[in-house]
């Protein structure tokens, strides 16, 4: 196993169309990574069946009436990531609609590792319904932000964003369509940027290393 390239560990809970964006990067060499393992909590997630259309290894670990803690459940999923060779080290996991929060034992695991992508230009609007939120204050800017996640909700270092104007007539509908064709081309290249060690997070900014421009 060739340690020096990344290895991803995708978490999904539904279609994981953003997943499907960046196992689409990395087939064509756009990401230099290597998709290990596609994870759902949900076995319904239909993302499941995509990821074995890209030839990725799949895994449920269904969350649904599991009877013990938070930390034991992600214990599983961190143990199943070991088994596909993401560890703590080498592994990139990328919560692409994963529909549980996180715990500070997986944080700490894969710390400054974990990306996540949310339909808002945090810090603006975070938590749930952010489309529902940019229409009803009126502004006329939105868009998307991929970040690094830490122990808050949407609070980890900014890593790329996205706008999208507002437009007189846009619903909830609309501008999550608008928002997500930019989801499927920024959740990539933020991807690629960490896969090729181009950047760092410095007091909690991102950051390009030298000699990247």
């Amino acid at each position: 196993m060739n340690t020096d390239v990344y290895r991803l560990g995708i978490l999904i809970s539904g279609r994981g169309s953003n997943m499907r964006a960046i196992l689409k990067a990395a087939q064509s060499g756009k990401i230099n990574a290597i998709p290990a393992v596609v994870i759902s909590n949900k076995p319904d997630a239909p993302g499941l069946k995509t990821a074995r259309s890209f030839g990725v290894p799949t895994s449920v670990i269904q969350s649904k009436n599991f009877h013990g803690t938070r930390d034991e459940y992600e214990h599983l999923i961190i143990e199943e990531l070991k088994k596909h060779g993401v560890g703590s080290r080498n592994g990139i996991i990328c919560l692409a609609g994963f529909m549980r929060i996180l715990g500070p034992k997986f944080i700490k695991q894969y710390k400054n590792k974990i990306l996540n992508i949310h339909p808002a230009l945090l810090p603006a609007f975070p938590g749930i319904d952010a489309q529902k939120q940019a229409i009803k204050y009126g502004v006329k800017f939105s868009g998307c932000t991929v970040h690094f996640v830490d122990s808050g909700v949407d609070t980890g270092p900014i890593i790329l964003q996205s706008v999208v104007s507002i437009d007189e007539g846009d619903t909830v509908k609309t501008l999550s369509d608008k928002i997500l064709r930019k989801e499927h081309k920024l959740y990539p290249q933020a991807v690629e940027l960490l896969a090729s060690r181009k950047i760092r997070i410095y007091n909690n900014t991102v950051v390009k290393n030298k000699g990247v421009y």
